[in-house]
């Protein structure tokens, strides 16, 4: 049987469930068509590969994980991930991460797990994702590790929160002798487990999708370095000077220190810029004003010693000046009530009396009964993230919006992997280029209705579609599956009766009902067929013959 993983008593909230509870103990092999892994009760790795022109084998054992399993508490369930066609990761759930050299995969003579690299990495965790690549002729594979862990400080949440740690093992070679190494550990935290995260084939950025946003944690010394910064920015937070304004004069008012006496401060006005300097220190401001003063009528006082009071006298009387010394920002703008009543009222005629004055108007903008229960999902909006490997910074940030994250899915091993987002009833398929910054998300496939269809489907586990969008297919958690295929034309005409037109291309929608009583632990969809696991039995769906 399957070596499923039950949620303990302290793994309740919604991230544990989402990303150990729904976790997918089904693996496919991108790089080799039709070629399924699952790990069995004795920590033995399974491989089902479907060649065309045979029966249907029996599983195989390809590899079996050296640790005692049953002897752990507090373990996860196992992890695989297929970084190229010859390396794999595996993870066993206790903390424990394998590099595997495993030859041509998917076919018993060629096919061969070796563990060139294997280490305790702290806490239990599953892999997200990894990458293999090579640079200045050294051999890497990345890594992204999850987990979900105990919070001590978050006392309003649930409690916990989420790492993702990316790992990157590169291959040293002393004395001829071929060895993997951790070469860097960079870990991210956040609040939600991603939807998406993956690295980038050339291992030099990050791409995750989550509701919350993520960031990285940064070393003690990166810290300081960062403190400095904060308190710089703290200190500037506060404003050097205030000012205000009427239609002929504006007064600035700068504090200076109590010691400070008249012969200590320099003014100069000029007609279009100014300069405050104290003692022989560097000027406090200076530069171009907005507009040009009657330099000879300004004037300057100190009072209650505690203040320099600067007042100039506008050459134009009349328009308000937005501000004060052109591409300064470190003094504030004050307004008198007056003026704020003045801007109010010159504003008032771009708004209207009553909150909706005519809805019996066209177009409204949104009608929110039509609405179903099923559209309003639980999530505000995701984002999706671009992350810079070198510089931990994020490059890109979009707001998904009202657009929905469904699956994700492998359409060319080579690439990173594309997700699926809701766009109103459909769902657009979107293929990450991480070398084209003209055309980082490329749209490649759209399923027509399948974000109305499968908002309806309450029961959904899994999720998936074909690597050539032939069709989308989902399961609930127990026994049903449903594929919807693309559209295709067909040979008889058909009439729709009600609007009078021909009807030229159908889309089918096809539902497979297991015989099985165990919950589904696994879902995959290659071009032909769909591999559905329960514990017990791996059942193959003919979805597309062969060509």
């Amino acid at each position: 049987a399957v070596a499923e993983v039950k949620l303990r008593d302290d793994q309740y909230t919604l991230d544990h469930m989402r990303a150990f509870g729904m976790y997918n103990y089904l693996h496919l092999d991108s790089w080799y068509q039709d070629n399924v892994y699952y790990v069995d009760q004795f920590g033995r790795v399974m491989n089902l590969s479907v060649t065309l022109d045979t029966a249907l084998q029996k599983p195989r054992e390809v590899f079996r994980l050296p640790t005692d399993l049953t002897a752990y508490d507090n373990r996860l369930c196992a992890s695989i991930h297929f970084s190229s066609s010859t390396w794999v990761t595996l993870s066993d759930g206790t903390g424990r991460l394998y590099l595997i050299k495993s030859g041509k995969r998917g076919n018993s003579a060629s096919e061969k797990w070796e563990i060139v690299f294997n280490e305790e990495l702290g806490s239990p965790f599953i892999i997200a994702h990894s990458v293999s690549f090579v640079k200045s002729d050294k051999h890497s594979v990345a890594v992204l590790l999850l987990r979900v862990e105990k919070d001590e400080l978050d006392t309003k949440g649930s409690g916990f929160h989420i790492t993702l740690e990316w790992v990157t093992i590169a291959e040293t070679s002393k004395e001829g002798d071929h060895r993997y190494d951790i070469f860097k550990r960079r870990v991210l935290q956040g609040k939600s487990v991603p939807h998406y995260a993956a690295i980038e084939p050339s291992g030099d950025g990050l791409m995750i999708v989550s509701y919350k946003p993520f960031k990285f944690m940064q070393d003690e010394d990166d810290k300081l370095e960062e403190n400095d910064d904060a308190k710089a920015t703290n200190e500037k937070k506060d404003p050097l000077y205030y000012w205000q304004q009427t239609e002929d004069d504006v007064t600035i008012t700068v504090h200076i220190p109590q010691d400070i006496t008249k012969d200590d401060i320099k003014v100069c006005f000029s007609p279009g810029n100014i300069c405050v300097a104290l003692k022989d220190q560097p000027p406090l401001m200076e530069g171009k004003l907005y507009s040009s003063v009657d330099h000879e009528s300004c004037t300057w006082i100190i009072r209650e010693n505690k203040s320099l009071e600067i007042s100039l006298i506008k050459k134009n009387e009349g328009p308000r000046w937005p501000e004060l010394i052109v591409g300064d920002t470190r003094g504030e703008f004050i307004m008198d009530s007056s003026q704020c009543s003045e801007i109010t009222e010159s504003l008032m005629h771009l708004t209207s009396e009553v909150m909706n004055p005519n809805p019996e108007k066209e177009n409204p903008p949104c009608n929110a009964q039509e609405l179903e229960e099923c559209d309003a999902f639980l999530e505000d909006s995701a984002s999706l993230c671009r992350f810079d490997g070198d510089t931990l910074k994020v490059t890109h940030v979009i707001n998904l919006g009202s657009n929905q994250y469904l699956f994700s899915v492998v359409v060319d091993p080579r690439e990173m992997p594309c997700f699926c987002l809701r766009h109103d009833v459909d769902a657009l398929l979107w293929q990450p280029h991480s070398d084209q910054p003209e055309n980082m998300w490329e749209h490649i496939a759209t399923f027509n209705a399948l974000g109305y269809v499968q908002a309806s489907k309450q029961d959904k586990k899994f999720m998936a579609c074909a690597p050539d969008y032939s069709y989308a297919a989902l399961c609930e958690c127990l026994r049903r599956v449903f594929i919807y295929r693309q559209p295709t034309p067909l040979s008889t005409v058909l009439y729709n009766r009600k609007e009078g037109r021909q009807v030229g291309q159908v889309a089918k929608q096809l539902v497979a009902t297991l015989e099985a009583n165990d919950p589904i632990l696994g879902f995959q969809a290659t071009s032909e067929r769909l591999f559905v696991l329960t514990t017990k039995t791996l059942f193959l769906i003919k979805v597309n013959s062969g060509n």
